[in-house]
C-alpha cells in the first residue's frame, strides 16, 4: 500500500517535471543555437539572445535589450532577425508568466516567419506556437507546431535541434500513443549522436529512458537491470561533460530516475545505491538552485523511510519539504498538499490520530487552493485558446478574401482582353462589310428582309421547342415518383408476407394493383381532374390503413363552391400524405392518429389550396427521432422540382410545413399547397 502511494505521488512529480523542463529546455536550446543552413547568426539575434540569457537573474534588463534587439531588426527590415526577436521575447515573457505578452509575440512571430521563406526562422517561430499551446493545454496544436519545427530542422539538416524537439515530441505524445513515444525517442537519441551535442545526448537519453521506465513489468529482473545501467550510462556521460552542460535539471532528473528505479526494482531495495543517487540529486539542487530537484529528493527520502519503518525521520523529512516550500517566493499548493498527504499517512502508522487531524486539515487547506488555482487556470488557458483560435480564423479570412480578389482581379483583366479582342474584331467585320455591301445596297435591303423573317420563325420554333422540353420535363419528374412508391409498397408486401399474414398481403396486393393502374394511366397526363386525384388519394390512405393496422383515421373535406372537375398536376399531393403517415402517424402510441385533407378554391389567383393536417407527433419530435444522417425524401425533392416549373406559370404556386399550434395537445403539423389550375 505504501508503495502504490510512493508511485502515485511521485509519478506525478515527473510527471509535471518532466514537460516543463522539456519546453523550457527546448526554448533555450532553439533560440541560442543555429542550424546548418542559416550559418552564423546575426549582431541583431546575438543582441537578443544575450537579453533572453538575463531573463533568471535580470527580467527587466531583458526585455530592454531584446526590444531594442527587435527595433534594430525593424529599422534594418530583416523578417528573419524580426521573427527570431518576436519568439525571444514570446519566451521570455513565458517565464514571467504574461500569458497575453506570450500568446501575442508568439503569434506575431507566426505570422511574420509566414512571408518568408527562410526555413529557420519558421522553424524557430513554429516552435514558439508549440510552446505556447503547451502552455495552455491545448496539445493537439502543440503536437502539430513541434512537427513543423522538426521537420524543418530535419530538412536543414540541423541534428541538435532535431534531437531536441524529437525528445519534448516523445514527452508530449507521453499519455497517447507508446508507439510514437518510442519512435521520436530513438530518433531523437539517434540525431543526438550525430550532432555530437553533450546536452541534446542528455536530453534524448532521457526521453528513451523515460518510456523504458514506463515498460518495465514489475518483477521482471533483466529488464529492470537493463534500464539501471542505461540510466547509470547515461549519468556517466553527463557528468563527463557537465561543464558543456547548460540545463543542469536534466542530471539532477537522471539521479531523481535512477532512485525510483531503485524503489521500484528488487526488494530488499539496495539501500546505499539509493540514498547515493538522492544525494547526488540534492547536490546538483543546492548547487544550482533546482527547487523541484529538491523537493522530489526529500520526499523520495520520507517515503523510503515510512516504507522503512523509521516514522519520525520520514516525518522529519516531509516537514522539511514544507519548510523548504514556504521559503520560496511562490507557495506551490499541489507540492504542500502531497507532503501533507504524506503526513497523514505517517500519523495513521504511528496511530497519532490528533496529529493526523492537524494534517488533516492543511491538507485539505492547500488541496482546495490547488483545485481553485488548477480552475483559474484553465479558465485563462481557455479565454488564451478563444483570443488565439479567433485570430487565427480571421487571419484564414482575411487570405481567402486576399485569394479571391487576386482572382477577380485575373478574370477582371481576362473579360479586358476579350473584350478589347470583340471590339477589334467588330471593328474590321463592320468596316469590311460596309465596303462589301456599298455596291449591294439593293440586295442588302432584300437579305436584311430576309433575315429579319427568319429570325421570327427561329424564334416562334425556339418558343414551341422550349415548351415541349419544359412539358417533357415535367413528365420525366412526375415518372420519377413511380419507382419511389412502387419500392415502398413491394417492401409492405413483402413485410406481411415475412410475418405469415397472406389474407393481409393479398388484401393489400389487390389495393397496391388497383393503385398501380391509377397511377400509371395518370402518370402519362399533363393534367388530371381533381375528383380523379381525390379517387387516387383516397385508394392510398386505404392501403396505408392497410399496412399500419388501421391505427389512425382519414378525412377528406371539399368546400361547396369547389367543382371536382377543376384540372390540376397528377400525383403532386401522394409524397405529402406519405410523410404524414410515415413520420408524423406512424411513430404515434398515446393517441389515434387523424389524417385530415382539404380542399378550396381561390378564384382570385387562379389557384386550389390544399391542406394537409395531421395529428402526429410534430416536426421537432420527428427531427430528433430521425438519424442524423438521413437523406431527404426523394418524393419530396421531386415535388420541389414540379413546383419550381409552375412557378413559371403562376407565381402564387407554392407550399408550407408549419408546426401546429404548440397550445393544441394533439401537436401534429400542417401542409399548405397552392396549386395553379389549369
Amino acid at each position: 500500500m505504501l508503495m502504490k502511494t510512493y508511485l502515485n505521488i511521485f509519478q506525478s512529480f515527473q510527471n509535471w517535471i518532466y514537460p516543463v523542463i522539456a519546453s523550457c529546455f527546448t526554448a533555450i536550446i532553439l533560440l541560442l543555437s543555429l542550424s546548418v543552413e542559416a550559418q552564423k547568426p546575426s549582431s541583431v539575434e546575438k543582441t537578443a539572445r544575450e537579453g533572453y540569457a538575463l531573463r533568471f537573474t535580470d527580467s527587466i534588463s531583458s526585455l530592454n535589450i531584446q526590444m531594442k534587439a527587435l527595433e534594430l531588426a525593424k529599422k534594418n527590415n530583416n523578417k528573419e532577425d524580426e521573427a527570431i526577436c518576436y519568439a525571444y521575447l514570446a519566451l521570455t515573457h513565458r517565464r514571467l508568466l504574461h500569458l497575453r505578452e506570450f500568446a501575442h509575440y508568439a503569434e506575431l512571430s507566426y505570422d511574420v516567419a509566414a512571408t518568408i521563406s527562410d526555413k529557420r526562422a519558421k522553424a524557430y517561430a513554429a516552435m514558439a506556437m508549440a510552446s505556447l499551446r503547451s502552455y495552455i493545454d491545448d496539445k493537439s496544436n502543440a503536437i502539430d507546431y513541434f512537427l513543423q519545427a522538426y521537420d524543418l530542422f530535419i530538412k536543414v539538416q540541423d541534428y541538435d535541434m532535431s534531437a531536441r524537439i524529437g525528445a519534448d515530441l516523445s514527452y508530449l505524445f507521453s499519455s497517447g500513443s507508446q508507439i510514437k513515444v518510442k519512435k521520436y525517442a530513438d530518433e531523437a537519441l539517434r540525431y543526438a549522436i550525430k550532432s555530437g551535442n553533450p546536452e541534446s545526448i542528455l536530453h534524448a537519453r532521457l526521453a528513451v529512458g523515460s518510456y523504458l521506465s514506463d515498460a518495465i513489468v514489475s518483477g521482471n529482473l533483466p529488464q529492470w537491470s537493463e534500464v539501471v545501467s542505461f540510466f547509470n550510462e547515461t549519468i556517466r556521460l553527463a557528468e563527463k561533460d557537465e561543464g558543456k552542460i547548460v540545463s543542469k535539471s536534466n542530471i539532477g532528473i537522471a539521479y531523481i530516475n535512477l532512485a525510483v528505479l531503485y524503489m521500484n526494482g528488487p526488494q530488499p531495495v539496495d539501500e546505499e545505491a539509493f540514498l547515493s543517487y538522492l544525494e547526488k540529486a540534492t547536490y546538483i539542487a543546492k548547487q544550482y538552485d533546482l527547487k523541484n530537484i529538491y523537493r522530489s529528493s526529500i520526499g523520495l527520502k520520507g517515503q523510503y523511510f515510512m516504507q522503512k519503518g523509521e516514522y519520525q525521520y520520514a516525518e522529519n523529512l516531509f516537514k522539511e519539504g514544507i519548510d523548504y516550500q514556504l521559503t520560496l517566493p511562490y507557495k506551490d499548493n499541489d507540492v504542500l498538499a502531497t507532503f501533507y498527504s504524506c503526513l497523514k499517512d505517517v500519523s495513521i502508522l504511528q496511530n497519532n490520530y490528533k496529529a493526523y487531524y492537524e494534517y488533516d486539515k492543511l491538507f485539505a487547506r492547500y488541496n482546495r487552493l490547488k483545485h481553485d488555482h488548477t480552475t483559474q487556470q484553465m479558465l485563462q488557458n481557455a479565454d488564451a485558446r478563444y483570443e488565439s483560435e479567433k485570430k487565427i480564423s480571421r487571419i484564414q479570412q482575411l487570405e481567402q478574401e486576399n485569394r479571391l480578389q487576386e482572382k477577380n482581379k485575373l478574370l477582371g483583366y481576362a473579360i479586358a482582353a476579350v473584350l478589347l479582342i470583340g471590339l477589334i474584331f467588330m471593328y474590321r467585320s463592320y468596316y469590311y462589310r460596309q465596303r462589301y455591301y456599298q455596291n449591294r445596297e439593293d440586295n442588302l435591303q432584300q437579305q436584311q428582309a430576309n433575315n429579319e423573317l427568319k429570325v421570327q420563325l427561329m424564334e416562334k420554333e425556339t418558343l414551341e421547342n422550349l415548351a415541349e422540353k419544359l412539358s417533357l420535363e415535367r413528365r420525366l419528374l412526375r415518372s420519377q415518383m413511380d419507382p419511389h412508391f412502387i419500392f415502398n409498397a413491394l417492401g409492405n408486401i413483402q413485410s406481411m408476407i415475412l410475418q405469415h399474414d397472406p389474407t393481409m398481403a393479398v388484401s393489400y396486393l389487390g389495393k397496391f394493383a388497383k393503385l398501380t393502374r391509377q397511377v400509371l394511366e395518370q402518370s402519362r397526363m399533363e393534367t388530371i381532374t381533381l375528383e380523379d386525384e381525390i379517387q387516387t388519394l383516397r385508394n392510398y390512405m386505404e392501403l396505408q390503413q392497410l399496412r399500419l393496422n388501421n391505427s389512425f383515421d382519414y378525412e377528406i373535406h371539399c368546400n361547396d363552391d369547389l367543382d371536382t372537375d377543376i384540372l390540376l398536376p397528377p400525383l403532386l399531393i401522394q409524397p405529402f400524405i406519405e410523410n404524414a403517415v410515415e413520420h408524423g402517424l406512424k411513430p404515434l402510441l398515446d393517441r389515434r392518429g387523424l389524417l385530415t385533407l382539404s380542399f378550396s378554391v381561390n378564384e382570385e389567383d387562379n389557384i386550389l389550396v390544399c391542406t394537409i393536417t395531421d395529428n402526429g407527433i410534430g416536426l421537432k419530435e420527428s427531427r430528433k427521432r430521425r438519424p442524423k444522417d438521413a437523406h431527404r425524401s426523394l418524393s419530396s425533392q421531386i415535388t420541389d422540382e414540379r413546383l419550381r416549373h409552375m412557378l413559371k406559370d403562376n407565381p402564387h404556386t407554392e407550399f408550407r410545413v408549419e408546426e401546429s399550434d404548440e397550445t393544441d395537445s394533439s401537436r401534429g403539423c400542417v401542409v399548405i399547397l397552392h396549386i395553379p389550375i389549369n
